[in-house]
């Protein structure tokens, strides 16, 4: 799969996941330097995980997405639970989330094992980074959605990736 970045096409590394796929495994780090996989973020089976993946919040595009789905966040049903996936230090995740005060996204880093990005196939392996991307992962551990921005620059479709949690909520549709 190819996305730009800045204009200039990049090739992702990883597969081309598709909704209804088994969500692969990952280790990420908390930004308490706890270690977390696809158990811990479907609260084993009983969440959904809204994985909101960008390059770095320590840039402008990635830092207005994070403060948006955070600020939108009561928008999404109850059994779904959003996490902020990135290669930033999980010290850097930490200050960000300080520094924007009553943040309610959780934060994981792929600085560590590096596992995340090549198997949701977002990894820009030249550039080191992930690519901007939304996947929701259900209680049964498959992908519900996927969202990859064809523009690493460009913003998220917010209101697509809300009304994708509310068509793959359990909460909704029991």
């Amino acid at each position: 799969m190819t996305v730009t970045f800045k204009g200039k096409p990049v090739e992702l590394d990883g597969p081309d996941l598709r909704v209804g796929d088994k969500a692969p495994d990952f280790t990420l780090t908390t930004t308490d330097l706890q270690t977390a996989n696809l158990d811990t973020v479907t609260a084993n089976g009983t969440k959904n995980a809204l994985l909101i993946v960008v390059p770095s919040l320590d840039t402008n595009v990635c830092s207005i997405e994070s403060a948006k789905f955070n600020k939108r966040i009561e928008d999404f049903p109850p059994d779904v639970v959003a996490y902020v996936v990135s290669r930033d230090t999980p010290f850097a995740m930490a200050r960000w989330g300080k520094e924007q005060g009553d943040v309610k996204l959780q934060f994981l880093s792929d600085f560590r094992d590096h596992s995340f990005g090549p198997a949701y196939g977002v990894l820009i392996k030249d550039l080191g980074l992930l690519a901007r991307a939304v996947f929701i992962i259900g209680k049964d551990k498959t992908i519900l959605y996927k969202q990859v921005v064809p523009e690493v620059g460009q913003e998220p479709d917010y209101e697509d990736v809300i009304a994708a949690a509310y068509r793959t909520s359990s909460a909704v549709n029991a």
